[in-house]
């Protein structure tokens, strides 16, 4: 697991709060965590690691039709 890091500038706290908060979403932290809060059953985790995959391959599929349309 790698170390987040955020530098404050000028006491700007707010600021920093904001940053951090886009870097541990886009980390995928809290999903991690909710995931962990409670026991998911093995076919819950099957069928969610299934729409997880189809979301992938429909963003990939998205990219890749726009990109050859230039």
């Amino acid at each position: 697991m790698k170390a987040i890091q955020v530098k404050v500038y000028d006491n700007d706290l707010e600021k920093a709060m904001r940053i951090l908060k886009k870097k541990i979403q886009n980390d995928g932290l809290f999903k991690r965590l909710k995931l962990k809060k409670s026991y998911e059953k093995p076919s819950e985790f099957r069928r969610r690691k299934q729409r997880e995959a189809l979301r992938r391959q429909r963003i990939a599929a998205s990219r890749n039709k726009y990109r050859y349309h230039k």
